[in-house]
């Protein structure tokens, strides 16, 4: 095992409005989050002198103090395999000089690690070697299939951060839920993330955490489920999934808030993974500019799914 020794690092220009955990992942690739999420809640980093949170945005000239990291050698890593670029290859929706838009495949994670060996960012790197600063604006989980945004600088980055932050990006899902839903469901509920002893991260509602809102549109009725337009006002982990579940109406194949006997149900009934889809991003980048409209259409397997399901309906 190699040490490496404490750095002092002086944030330039270009790391001005980062995220101090989005600029140590980018400086530190060998480095699990985990560890680099650590390092931030126990103060080995230090900014100025100081702990920060790992929201914190460096400053022109902030001194970012990096502890001693034990690391394995560097190993020769595998080359991802070409079906799995060839399916990114082919999932891109939308692109220009500064941005890059995909259908994330469900099944895939935007980060390797936790038991993955590629994920997103790395593949897409792997398939645009002609930008090497392209960094995700934002996630998805691995079962969440749907519209995913790169920036391929660090200054639209920054433009499409400040655009989330300020809930300027318009985000829609479809969602299968459990029961039937007839009307508009709006839900403001503030939601807390916990981590358990195993490592899982698991997100609830709790009056001490982020304030979350969520909405629900009825699109179709099934047997005991409902297909719905999902639209969130506030971007926060697992949000859309927390608050479908503490309405009463879990989202389909959740394996970690879902209803067991109804995600048993859809099983024999052929869904093989979780139906949630990221299906519209819509923002408008300046107002020099008209309105940006991105959309990733439902994915066979779901639309199969939602075919065969719904043939079936009694009401």
């Amino acid at each position: 095992m190699e040490k490496r020794k404490a750095e002092h690092i002086r944030a330039g220009r270009g790391a001005a409005g980062r995220r101090i955990d989005n600029y140590l992942a980018g400086m530190l690739r060998d480095i699990p989050r985990s560890r680099i999420y650590r390092m931030l809640r126990t103060g080995e980093v230090r900014v100025n002198g100081g702990r920060v949170r790992q929201d914190y945005r460096l400053q022109e000239n902030d001194d970012v103090r990096v502890p001693p990291l034990f690391q394995e050698p560097p190993r020769v890593q595998a080359a991802p395999p070409a079906s799995l670029l060839n399916r990114l290859r082919k999932a891109v929706l939308y692109e220009d000089e500064r941005l890059l838009a995909i259908n994330k495949p469900a099944g895939c994670a935007v980060h390797a690690g936790s038991g993955e060996q590629f994920g997103v960012i790395a593949l897409m790197r792997a398939l645009r070697p002609d930008c090497p600063d392209l960094e995700l604006a934002h996630r998805l989980d691995k079962a969440t299939s749907g519209c995913l945004l790169l920036a391929k600088d660090q200054r639209y980055l920054r433009e499409l951060h400040e655009l989330l932050r300020h809930n300027r990006i318009h985000k829609h899902y479809l969602a299968l839920v459990y029961g039937k839903l007839r009307k508009k469901l709006e839900i403001s509920l503030p939601l807390r993330k916990n981590e358990l002893r195993s490592g899982e991260r698991m997100v609830m509602v709790d009056a001490t955490g982020k304030p979350a809102t969520t909405v629900f549109h009825p699109v179709r009725i099934l047997r005991d489920a409902t297909l719905v337009q999902v639209q969130i006002v506030t971007g926060r982990t697992h949000q859309i999934r927390v608050h479908a579940a503490s309405s009463g109406h879990p989202v389909a194949g959740d394996p970690k808030y879902g209803d067991r006997a109804f995600n048993r149900r859809l099983r024999q009934a052929g869904l093989r993974r979780m139906f949630l889809h990221a299906e519209r991003l819509v923002w408008q980048p300046n107002a020099t500019l008209p309105p940006l409209s991105l959309h990733a259409p439902l994915p066979n397997d779901l639309q199969h799914f939602l075919d065969h399901y719904g043939t079936t309906e009694r009401d």
